[in-house]
Parts: structure tokens; sequence; C-alpha cells
């Protein structure tokens, strides 16, 4: 928990409180998010997202969402890997929420789902974002030009991981 705000796996029924947080950030998350269309922004898509099999964590204050953890790309076998992306309500920046957001998420790909590594990537000039991936351990492995298509345009980004443990994976 960090100032009241406590962190949570994701559940179905959370789709109008997602709906309602993305809509709130629009303008606070523009210049890091990929252009969307106005249906993104609906309940109806949000349930969706929230059932498509990416594990999700969620900063609550209350009943409000004000940040959330994405794992995406969840690959097993030899492999043993996912995708981390987080955002946070600009009302809460700079209270440490996405440095335990990414905890979270870390200890969760590690103790429950027996992940090996996880990367993360961050726009070059997002030095906040990658301050949270330092604190939390992740080495940056390189540069990507033109990696995502964020705000309207293909921009370069820094390349992250995080080895979790080097045991090795269950055998098949």
């Amino acid at each position: 928990m960090v100032d009241g705000v406590m962190v949570r796996e994701a559940v179905a029924g959370d789709a109008h409180a997602l709906a309602d947080a993305l809509t709130r950030n629009r303008a606070h998350m523009r210049a890091t998010e990929p252009v969307r269309a106005e249906a993104y922004y609906t309940a109806e898509a949000q349930a969706e997202r929230l059932a498509d099999g990416g594990r999700r964590w969620f900063a609550v204050d209350g009943e409000r969402i004000v940040g959330a953890a994405i794992l995406s790309g969840i690959v097993l076998g030899p492999f043993r890997s996912a995708s981390l992306g987080y955002w946070v309500d600009g009302a809460y920046n700079g209270r440490g929420i996405a440095t335990t957001l990414t905890e979270e998420v870390l200890r969760a790909s590690r103790d429950t789902l027996g992940l090996h590594r996880i990367e993360a990537c961050a726009m070059l000039d997002n030095h906040a974002s990658q301050r949270v991936l330092a604190k939390c351990g992740f080495e940056r492995i390189g540069t990507a030009p033109r990696y995502l298509h964020i705000a309207g345009a293909w921009r370069d980004h820094h390349l992250f991981q995080r080895i979790l443990h080097d045991e090795a994976p269950p055998l098949a």
C-alpha cells in the first residue's frame, strides 16, 4: 500500500471503473499512448480487454482505479517471458505507485506464473518510466528505433529486462 492506494489483481467487474480511469486520464496519457478510437474508452471495450488473456493489476484508491500494470505476451516453455506495461493517474504521479505496481507484477510473475524474464520499454524521453524500471531492478538491453506507434508516430524506445530467477523450467 502507498498513501492509502492498494494494489490488487484485476477482475472482470472492473470494466466500468477502468473505462472511467482511462477517460479521466486521456489527456494525461496522450503523449505516451497509441491514438485510440472513441470506442476504446467504453466499459464494453474494457470488458473485452479484461477478458483477452493478459494479466492486469490495478492500483485502487477506494473504488477508483488510479493506475494499472499489464503483463502481456506471456510465453511459457523454455522462454518463460512476458512484456510489462503500466500507467498511473496524473493526479497520483510521483507517489511510488508505478514502482509498487511493477514490484507486485514481478513477484507474481516469479512466484505464481513461474516466469524467468520480464521485458519492458520506455520512450527515450520518458525518464520517469526509466527510473521506475531501474528502481525495480531492470537493466537496459538496447534501443529499438521506431519501436511502437505512440501519439501518432513511430517512436524510438529503450528496451529493458529483469531476470527473475535462473531455475530450469518444468519438464514438459
